[in-house]
């Protein structure tokens, strides 16, 4: 069995906290103290390999491998998803604001995409499911929100304040410090009192990673079976039907000063 990435157990973590126990009936036992340690699970257990579980884990891994592995599109460049902009988050952002023609008609004015959301890089080269599923592990779906000019700016601002996201559709030069200095939305300044659609993942709807201006929004719509990992999935296999290759490139969609 391979296991050449190290990967720390920490049992302690396990117990954190109050530990409460209940019994139908009373005890005279008390929890006294609580000890933990991390094993180091490493190299140096492939030295050793238990054969047993590397037939059992064998069947597992055969029918992984055989969903994981099938090649679907092509990237031309290695991507990876960094502040304030990057060539994986300007991609995923860019096929979330496209993905909102399906159920609004048209696409979105402005697609916000965190970069914690992108768990691995896209390697140059073949493109397989499991590239897809390492990048987007998790059950995000889209979200699409109807904003006014004042809360884009508002909204605007969460992103300078951590210095970046992945963005589509707009503009921003940001402060050192991380306060927004000026915003545009397709070049063009941002009215106040218009309405703009925001495409995102549900994640970031709610309000998480310091996008509490979504929080406040009512005006959402939730497609059903809309996750990020298969609009993702479904842009690269329609890519590659029409012979084209993944491709992305750092713009100055967020430039900080």
């Amino acid at each position: 069995m391979n296991m050449s990435l190290i990967k720390t157990i920490s049992f302690a973590s396990l117990f954190s906290g109050v530990i409460l126990f209940s019994s139908c009936q009373s005890s005279s036992y008390t929890l006294s103290s609580v000890e933990g340690e991390s094993i180091v699970v490493d190299h140096r257990y492939d030295a050793t390999p238990n054969i047993e579980a590397e037939k059992i884990l064998l069947t597992y891994k055969n029918r992984v491998d055989s969903i994981m592995s099938p090649v679907i599109g092509y990237s031309l460049i290695d991507m990876s998803a960094q502040r304030p902009e990057s060539t994986l988050s300007n991609l995923v952002a860019d096929i979330l604001r496209q993905s909102t023609t399906t159920y609004i008609g048209k696409q979105a004015d402005v697609a916000v995409i965190n970069m914690g959301g992108l768990r691995a890089s896209l390697p140059k080269g073949d493109v397989k499911y499991g590239n897809i599923f390492e990048i987007t592990p998790f059950e995000n779906t889209l979200c699409i929100i109807k904003m006014s000019g004042k809360d884009m700016k508002e909204l605007f601002q969460n992103i300078a304040s951590v210095r970046g996201e992945g963005l589509s559709g707009a503009q921003l030069v940001v402060s050192k410090e991380g306060k927004l200095i000026s915003a545009t939305i397709g070049g063009v300044d941002i009215d106040d009192n218009k309405m703009y659609n925001v495409a995102t993942v549900d994640y970031l709807a709610e309000g998480n990673d310091n996008m509490v201006t979504f929080k406040k929004i009512t005006d959402k719509v939730q497609p059903d079976g809309a996750t990020l990992r298969q609009i993702f999935l479904d842009y690269v296999k329609a890519m590659s039907a029409q012979g084209k290759k993944l491709d992305s490139k750092v713009e100055g969609r967020i430039v900080i000063k």
